[in-house]
């Protein structure tokens, strides 16, 4: 069989470029090496309840045109994302807004809020931060760091904060409202049917091979064109060194009860509890089940055979990136997207924007 694309990685970014390579008559052929699709947005019903298999997702964007394309696969609920937070025996609001500052000092109004973390921020007395430790108290000072970043973020990146570069928080919103809405954007929502199904409509009429590695048989399929979503050091043979990643760890697990902690995301930012958060994932749709899913998640360093999560975009990484870019580019016929091809840690909506525009300029 001759293709127009081969398109390697079922996830969203693949699946949208299939989408509409199909539309315009292309014939395609999505693979994956993984049992399913839909990459990490997967979900999977158990006990009635869609669970988010590789970490919670939650649709969010500002760009109304993305809004309405991936309503024309999947009806999204109203879900709003209000994380909270437990340190020790302390629970708080996320993001950081009057609710949190209420709660840790006491405090009622956002002037008297702003004059804490003013004073803290002075008596700290911190120039050119050299660290992410530094730029974050510098930021918020002291209790927010020491209570809600600091512990969660050594989890998060397996390093002291102090050995973290700065950049990595370039800002901390403070939100002095009381607001517990944890993203700004103006759309959000999570599929009535969960993400499996809404990648399944996008690849409606679209050959799709599961459990099938690109690397095993892209000599044996005839394509004019190959789009590549997987580790682009991979697609090397990782020749010019190995592209850093943080990856994730999931424990999941039934539990005898209606509802379990109360929200669908909760994090443990005490750096003693050895998983970032627990998500309940019923609260993403509003469930009412006798029975809960939670899923404990623990974050890692990444090494070869595990799955890749985030990019670990400091100086280094990015450098050897931009090598790999070079290659990349002179591939004449491979195009390479998502979060693995670009080494980039992409938003929901931002990689269905990528995908059209590589569409629109491809198709």
């Amino acid at each position: 069989m001759k293709y127009d694309y081969l398109i390697v990685g079922a996830g969203l970014f693949g699946a949208v470029f299939a989408h509409e390579a199909a539309a315009k008559g292309k014939k395609c052929l999505v693979i994956d090496k993984r049992n399913h699709i839909a990459g990490n947005i997967y979900t999977e019903k158990i006990e009635d309840i869609d669970v988010h298999k590789y970490g919670a997702h939650i649709f969010h964007t500002s760009d109304k045109k993305i809004w309405d394309y991936v309503n024309r696969f999947a009806e999204f609920n109203n879900y709003i994302n209000s994380p909270v937070a437990i340190y020790n025996d302390e629970l708080y609001n996320l993001p950081f807004n009057m609710n949190t500052f209420s709660k840790m000092w006491g405090i009622k109004t956002p002037a008297e809020a702003k004059a804490v973390i003013e004073k803290q921020i002075a008596e700290l007395n911190i120039g050119e931060p050299a660290n992410l430790e530094e730029q974050a108290l510098k930021l918020a000072g002291r209790d927010v760091y020491e209570k809600l970043v600091k512990g969660y973020t050594q989890k998060q990146w397996g390093r002291e904060c102090k050995d973290l570069p700065a950049f990595i928080i370039k800002r901390l919103p403070l939100r002095f409202t009381y607001d517990n809405n944890y993203f700004n954007d103006r759309y959000q929502g999570i599929p009535i049917d969960g993400y499996t199904k809404m990648v399944e409509n996008m690849l409606e009429g679209i050959e799709v091979r599961l459990s099938t590695d690109y690397f095993d048989i892209k000599d044996e399929i005839d394509a004019d064109k190959v789009v590549y979503t997987g580790m682009i050091d991979k697609f090397f043979d990782y020749k010019l060194g190995v592209l850093e990643y943080r990856s994730v760890r999931f424990e999941t697990e039934k539990v005898d009860t209606d509802n379990y902690q109360g929200n669908a995301v909760v994090n443990y930012t005490s750096a003693d509890v050895p998983y970032t958060r627990i998500i309940e994932h019923k609260h993403f749709n509003f469930g009412k089940q006798p029975v809960s899913i939670i899923s404990r998640e623990y974050s890692s360093e990444w090494k070869k055979g595990d799955e890749p999560y985030y990019p670990v975009n400091n100086e280094k990484n990015n450098n050897l990136y931009q090598e790999y870019e070079k290659l990349a580019k002179a591939e004449k016929n491979v195009l390479f997207g998502g979060r693995l091809g670009q080494y980039k840690y992409y938003d929901m909506d931002k990689v269905i924007s990528a995908a059209l525009d590589m569409c629109s300029e491809e198709l």
